[in-house]
């Protein structure tokens, strides 16, 4: 059963990428699409130009900085996520399999650990390069 699961995802695979290579000309991107495309791309551009502009226009600290608050932004829904599927492993599936509900609490830990880093390292990041940092 699992073959035939992993062989039918193969090939629904294969065809999709066949399916998008096949549908990306530039008949199906109309002029909508590329300037929705364009705009995201210089809105973008502006956040990054205000990050080095914030560190005194040092690219290095400004992108770093730009990472960091799009990783803090989307590990909220990541981390959720996990939590929430942590916590079907360990109060649902795990009401009869021990195991599975270690499993689910350990899992549920790393994905706390990982939310809580992820929403301070760029606040440690600021005080530290705002701080100690350069003069």
């Amino acid at each position: 059963m699992k073959k035939i699961i992993v062989f039918a995802l193969v090939i629904l695979s294969i065809v999709m990428l066949y399916a998008t290579n096949v549908f990306a000309t530039d008949e199906i991107l109309n002029s909508s699409t590329t300037s929705s495309l364009i705009k995201i791309s210089e809105e973008q551009k502006k956040d990054l130009q205000g990050f080095i502009d914030l560190y005194d226009g040092s690219e290095t600290y400004g992108f770093t900085a730009f990472v960091l608050d799009k990783i803090r932004i989307f590990s909220i829904p990541f981390c959720f996520l996990g939590v929430v599927i942590s916590a079907v492993y360990q109060y649902v599936i795990g009401i009869r399999k021990l195991d599975v509900r270690y499993k689910g609490f350990y899992t549920m830990i790393a994905f706390i650990t990982l939310f809580v880093i992820a929403q301070v390292l760029p606040l440690v990041f600021v005080i530290v390069i705002k701080g100690f940092g350069r003069s």
